[in-house]
Parts: C-alpha cells; structure tokens; sequence
C-alpha cells in the first residue's frame, strides 16, 4: 500500500476524517533490532487528546497514539462485488432480520427493539438502522427498560466492515461500558453455483414447517415452545431440509433456507458429528439452493462464527465471502 510521496512518508489525514475508512501506519514496538512499523486498516471513530480509535473490519479497536503514526490516508471503501454479488449494508441487514423475526417487536426511530422469549440473540436484541430520534444514552436506557420488563438481557446488534456499518455505535457502546459478547461474519454468494453442485439430495426432504424430526437434530434449544416455532417458521418463503438417519432417531442432517426476494439464507445447517464428512451438509445447501433458484433467487447469504472453522471451509469452497462481520453487544456494569 503505497504512503509515499517522492519517497517520504506522509499523513494525509485529519481529524476532520471522521467516519472515513483509513490506512495508517505507525509504531508496533522498539527493540534491539530498531523500531517496527504496522499498518492499520478500518474506520476512524475518533481523534481526541492525540489518540486515534480506529475500528477493524471484524469489530477490533485499535487505538494510535498520534506521535507514533508515519503515515495515513483516507481510502476508499472495498466494492462490495469483491465479496459477492452487489449488496448494501443495509440491504442485508434487512433481509437477515426477515429471515429471524422476533414475537414481538416495538420501534424506537430507527431501531427496532425485538423480543422472542431470550430464543437466540438475533431475535432478542435491539437492531440500530438509523437515529432512535433521542440521545444515545436515553435510547439505550430506554430498551434497557423495555428489555427488563420482558426478564430478558438487554443486546444491541451492530455491524463493522462495509460501507454504512456501525463502527462508531460500537465504540459508543464500549465506552458505555457495554460487553461485546460474540461476533460473526454475514457473507454472501452467487445462489446458483451451489444449486449445480454435484451432491445426493436424493435423502433430502423439503418441508414448509419444521417437525419434531428437525428439531431433533437442531442445537439451538432444548424443549420448543411456541416463540422458538413461530422464530423457526418466519420470514417470506421458508423451507427446512431433512436427511433421516437410515438406523432412526435424530436426523442424519438438517437444514433451514429463506427466500426473499433475490436472496435465499441459509441457517441452522447441521449433521450428526458421527455423520461429517460424507456430503451431508453440501446436499442440504444443494437442495435448499435448487429450491430457491425455482422460486427466482439469485444470491445467498448466511452467518458463520469466526472460530467455526469446519463451517467456514464449508462455506469457502461453495464460494461464500465475509460482506460484514456484526456483533452482540450485552448491557455490562457500565452506564447507560
């Protein structure tokens, strides 16, 4: 990444910048073998008392003492067509939230304060896609209320990495005191490379409600109750995939798709750990993608923790890549 000009360093960059995505290089350590420099990439949320925050695409914050920095510049935001088909930020985060939607909402401005009985945090967090129409601390104060009356945790989704996410309310949030308790990558994919994958679906059933079979297989919770089906069967145009155990029991793998649109979701894909390895899961997305592309589907999306590696290297060889990476932010002993 070329900081030079005429062969010297140069910062070309300002407090001024705020909310622009930025490279800079500075001081990584001093030590017997001279000074060592590293660059930094991602959003400048602040330039106070000399010291830059500068928020990474996965959430990171890195703080630069202004005297260690030799170089910066403001760079343009990566094209989203990099890492998939053309998506917005904000298009995404509304398909995903169509594809996971709460038993009760209540909208504050921009946000939407979503609740399902504490089933997962997706559907029991606050999702911030504008201005709440009040100060920062009194919106939070506000769903830390609305969230306590309910007896649930109060979360709040935010998103780094891509033009339009929310670095700032992330470094807001930390200042507040609030505890990042999980992140994970949203990535995206052309829709019919995977429908052509040659895979079995032959063991594949598609059904429009989810049985007591899939949720056999599924992890995510214990006994159902009626807010964790009304979760499972939402969205536009739902289908969940099972591959039965050929001996009973619990199935052999699962799956759930929704189509939206131009988009299908992928979610809640498991297989039976004794069962990995075989194509089971390659012939659920296959079966899911080739029943979305009937209904005129053309890109996927789906959301992957960063430290499943299995999941990722699943999802790299049928061509997903990282478009945001969003976080859960839990209200800590801080305040608001």
């Amino acid at each position: 990444m070329e900081f030079t000009t005429g062969g010297r360093l140069v910062v070309r960059i300002t407090p001024q910048d705020q909310g622009k995505r930025v490279s800079v290089r500075h001081l990584a350590m001093t030590g017997e073998r001279g000074e060592k420099f590293t660059d930094t990439v991602g959003v400048l949320t602040s330039w106070d008392a000399g010291v830059l925050s500068i928020v990474r695409r996965n959430g990171e914050t890195v703080l630069v003492p202004e005297r260690e920095m030799v170089a910066g510049k403001v760079i343009p935001a990566e094209p989203a067509r990099r890492r998939g088909p053309a998506a917005t930020f904000r298009e995404l985060a509304l398909v995903s939230a169509r594809a996971w939607q709460p038993v009760e909402s209540e909208e504050l401005g921009g946000w939407t304060l979503r609740a399902a009985g504490g089933f997962t945090r997706r559907a029991n967090s606050v999702l911030p896609l504008g201005d709440p129409g009040m100060p920062l601390a009194d919106a939070l104060a506000y769903a830390r209320a609305w969230y306590s009356t309910r007896g649930l945790p109060t979360y709040v989704q935010t998103s780094t990495g891509a033009e339009g996410t929310q670095e700032s309310l992330c470094v807001d949030l930390e200042k507040f005191g609030w505890i990042r308790e999980v992140s994970a990558q949203l990535r995206i994919a052309a829709l019919a490379p995977i429908g052509d994958l040659d895979a079995d679906v032959s063991r594949v059933e598609l059904s429009r409600s989810v049985g007591s079979d899939w949720l056999g297989r599924y992890q995510r919770t214990g006994t159902p109750g009626p807010h964790v089906l009304k979760v499972l069967e939402s969205g536009p145009s739902t289908w969940f995939a099972t591959v039965a155990a050929e001996e009973g029991g619990a199935p052999a793998a699962i799956g759930r798709c929704v189509v939206d649109g131009r988009w299908a979701g992928f979610m809640a894909v498991e297989v039976d750990p004794a069962r990995r390895r075989a194509g089971l899961a390659t012939a659920v997305m296959t079966a899911l993608a080739r029943q979305a592309l009937s209904e005129g589907a053309s890109a996927a999306w789906l959301q992957v923790e960063a430290d499943n590696e299995g999941a990722r290297a699943l999802y790299d060889a049928q061509g997903f890549a990282t478009h945001h990476t969003y976080h859960h932010f839990r209200h800590g002993s801080g305040r608001p």
